[in-house]
């Protein structure tokens, strides 16, 4: 249950700098909305919601602002809502996995689909680039949570399958890896003993990464950060793996 992926360290510096505060609340308050329509308003009852409430607490998320979300789904304001995954191929014959959330089928298929013609990438159906990850559960913690040992000690315990340190002192921290339907109990168990996490949801974690060097980095990146730009998108993950120095050069 160790190891470190730069996929991981990469992912979360592109995605500080991606988005205004306020485009990442609209994306968070849909993605509450969306759980509440689905299930029960109730967090303690709905644990897609409880997930969705916590990623949005960690993130600062006004209280306000999570409950209007609630009542939006409640009250059947987003019954035109709907959840849709794309997959394709970025520069370098990179994988890429893209969720959405919208009210217009045709103008994010559309937006996706421009995006990456525009940055030398090409979509495919579903399920083509998928089998190349795993959907896991991701459990995250700073590093002021505990030492490496410490958090794979409550880890192990808590029935987690991976956990991966990065010590870097500025973006670093514990990432944990669960079943898909084990996150909610082994979060609840991790919480008794480490506190709150920084964030809990599901990822799709690459199986193997895939080397991209040179001119094509820069180009995958700014296929990601259009992806990112767009309102209807939630996230987008990929098997990749940029050295440092070519990291660097991206400035």
């Amino acid at each position: 249950m160790a190891g470190h992926s730069k996929f991981k360290n990469i992912m979360h510096k592109k995605g500080r700098a991606d988005a205004a505060r306020s485009k990442l609340f609209s994306k968070l308050s849909r993605d509450i909305t969306i759980a509440a329509k689905m299930g029960m308003p109730d967090p303690a009852m709905n644990s897609r919601l409880r997930l969705a409430v916590s990623m949005a607490k960690a993130e600062s998320m006004p209280k306000d602002n999570i409950e209007r979300a609630i009542k939006k789904g409640a009250s059947g304001e987003a019954d035109n809502m709907e959840e849709i995954r794309y997959e394709g191929r970025g520069p370098g014959g990179i994988g890429l996995i893209v969720e959405t959330l919208t009210d217009n089928r045709n103008r994010t298929a559309g937006n996706v689909r421009s995006f990456f013609t525009k940055f030398g990438g090409q979509l495919s159906d579903t399920g083509s680039v998928s089998f190349m990850f795993d959907r896991l559960g991701e459990i995250k913690y700073p590093l002021k949570a505990g030492d490496a040992d410490t958090i794979m000690e409550a880890a192990i315990e808590a029935g987690a399958q991976d956990v991966e340190t990065d010590d870097d002192p500025e973006d670093g921290g514990h990432t944990i890896y669960t079943a898909f339907e084990d996150l909610n109990e082994v979060a609840e168990s991790l919480t008794k003993s480490l506190g709150d996490p920084k964030s809990t949801g599901f990822v799709w974690k690459p199986q193997a990464l895939t080397p991209i060097t040179g001119d094509p980095v820069r180009t995958l990146m700014k296929l990601i950060d259009a992806l990112n730009d767009d309102d209807d998108v939630q996230n987008v993950y990929g098997n990749f793996d940029i050295s440092d120095e070519d990291l660097e050069a991206l400035g």
